[in-house]
């Protein structure tokens, strides 16, 4: 085990050695947001069955999943951003995966985001960057790009990570580093984090009680990558949890490469029964989840393909009716219909939700006005849509909800 992780490892056992040992009797330690969120609702019922819920206790559940830990105010994909997720709750972690110039696994949320999520601009990695930084002038928006294929696994070892953001109107590489939004937080990236790779990002969960989650990224460069090739990069993510001795029913790999998905299924089929087909069609001119004429499958066809999980943004399974009411939408519905399991994606990811909430929201924003508003999605996305877990970026909120309905 590299000394790193091996000292942070030892940090959370002597801060919390309860969280690795008998980690589901552990109190979980939810904090003061969904308390806030609460307090933000407007008053109804729903708010009336949360406030119920507050004296606990509160134990750790699978629908509440840490995307990418908990990086509302951790470095995500650190060993701190996973450890602070499984001490609110997330009874399963997310590493997104990707690769280094040695074909190592590690776990980053892009292949090329180095440039926003560690310090490398300001390393003499810099030079290894794809581009390298240009500063902002004559109203084009500062620029870089840095990858995980451009250097080793010690390489990226170096880095300090930090909360992934970018400053476009930097003119220098200290002001492009320093663009953290004002909602979220560097309180917890003071210190350095702690990286890491996918093989030890399994450890730590695993150390944690946690269940796994982990995405194959697609990759910025052209595959194959010096004789690596897509599906041997798909079986590799899969042979460090049979090397780690996880059992399949723990793993619910994902990607938004449906050939991915199904190279498990036919290859791994253990595996494959919970790969989790991540959806972007959105990102196609004229697709639109409520005219499944413009779908470029249908959920039948998903499901004869042997695709038990699908996974789309929050905004894509709901819609606001006649009434003003959040309800499921036709691409909702038409996934139950079929028989598929659905998880959603993501919540505490759009900052203050009084002007209706961003990108997440928008199928909802004219019923979006507070903060509380993220307990009235959570409610829709259970009892209409019937998710089996949400990704959040501070999973307290999602682990008090589901422990306040009786989710496991």
């Amino acid at each position: 085990m590299p000394r790193q992780l091996a000292l942070a490892l030892l940090a959370a056992a002597a801060t919390g050695a309860a969280i690795a040992d008998g980690f589901a009797d552990t109190p979980v330690q939810l904090g003061p947001r969904p308390f806030f969120l609460i307090d933000n609702m407007d008053d109804g019922a729903l708010k009336e069955a949360l406030a119920a819920c507050q004296s606990g206790p509160f134990t750790r559940s699978n629908w509440s999943i840490g995307h990418r830990g908990a990086p509302l105010m951790f470095p995500e994909h650190t060993v701190e951003s996973n450890r602070a997720a499984a001490r609110m709750g997330a009874g399963i972690l997310e590493c997104d995966v990707t690769f280094t110039m040695d074909k190592e696994l590690v776990c980053r949320h892009a292949q090329n985001d180095l440039h926003t999520t560690t310090n490398i601009l300001a390393t003499d990695l810099a030079a290894t960057c794809v581009t390298p930084f240009t500063p902002a002038s004559n109203g084009q928006p500062a620029r870089a790009e840095c990858r995980t294929s451009e250097i080793t696994l010690d390489q990226f070892r170096t880095l300090t990570p930090k909360m992934d953001a970018a400053n476009r109107s930097a003119t220098t590489v200290e002001d492009y580093l320093d663009g953290t939004a004002g909602w979220r937080t560097d309180l917890y990236a003071a210190e350095p984090a702690t990286l890491m790779t996918h093989a030890e990002s399994i450890e730590l969960f695993a150390s944690l009680g946690a269940k796994f989650t982990p995405e194959l990224k697609t990759p910025s460069v052209e595959m194959p990558f010096d004789g690596f090739s897509q599906q041997d990069y798909a079986q590799k993510l899969i042979d460090e949890y049979k090397a780690a001795g996880i059992p399949a029913s723990e793993v619910w790999a994902q990607s938004f490469n449906l050939e991915d998905v199904l190279y498990w299924i036919e290859n791994e089929p253990e595996f494959g029964a919970q790969a989790v087909y991540l959806i972007d069609h959105y990102a196609i001119e004229g697709w639109d989840p409520m005219d499944p004429a413009t779908w470029p499958q249908t959920m039948e066809e998903l499901k004869q393909m042997g695709v038990n999980y699908v996974a789309p943004p929050t905004w894509v399974l709901v819609t606001v009716d006649s009434d003003g009411a959040m309800v499921p939408s036709v691409w909702a519905e038409e996934a139950k219909a079929a028989g598929l399991d659905i998880i959603a994606w993501t919540v505490e990811r759009s900052g203050n939700l009084r002007h209706g909430g961003g990108w997440y929201y928008q199928s909802v924003a004219e019923v979006t006005d507070n903060d509380g508003d993220v307990f009235n999605l959570l409610h829709v996305l259970h009892k209409a849509v019937g998710v089996v877990g949400v990704f959040s970026d501070w999973p307290a909120t999602t682990t008090y909800y589901a422990n306040c309905f009786g989710l496991e």
